[in-house]
């Protein structure tokens, strides 16, 4: 999909919700750098890790001024359980709505496994400046080394 926004284009200001339900709003982030992570969905193992790795490293993140956001289609309270079960410090937000976020941004998108399709979201990061612009983007995420990749990048912005 070529319109998905890009380096440079001002994030979509799409509600999410919180793990206690309460409607986030990716304006609220502007005025210091947010890193928004979207990731297939809670307690599956690459999930896991990819949340435990931003979590090992969210005092960095904080030190650095870094805003820390992980999304996934998961029910906000399915968020809660996943995040009380690995002790998860990067905060989680809901994107359940047809055309949410993920749409908008072109990562909810047509798998195939096993013969099987269905729609899934695409393992994706975004930098985003303090003015809500996006300064970089990784598409099909491999988890291994990533959350410290992310943390450089935003380290330098």
């Amino acid at each position: 999909m070529s319109d998905r926004p890009d380096i440079g284009d001002t994030l979509p200001d799409i509600a999410l919700e919180t793990p206690d339900e309460k409607e986030l709003r990716l304006s609220e982030f502007r005025g210091k750098p947010l890193v928004l992570f979207f990731y297939p969905k809670d307690d599956t193992p690459g999930c896991t890790t990819e949340n435990k790795d931003f979590t090992e490293l969210k005092a960095e993140f904080d030190a650095a001024g870094i805003a820390l956001l992980g999304v996934s289609k998961d029910p906000p309270a399915k968020h809660g359980k996943f995040i009380a079960k690995h002790g998860l410090a990067a905060p989680l937000a809901s994107d359940p709505v047809e055309n949410g976020l993920a749409d908008a941004l072109g990562i909810w998108v047509e798998k195939n496994m096993y013969g099987r399709t269905y729609m899934g979201m695409e393992r994706t990061t975004y930098l985003v400046d303090a003015e809500g612009k996006i300064a970089r983007v990784w598409r099909k995420v491999k988890v291994k080394g990533h959350a410290a990749e992310v943390l450089d990048a935003a380290k330098a912005l």
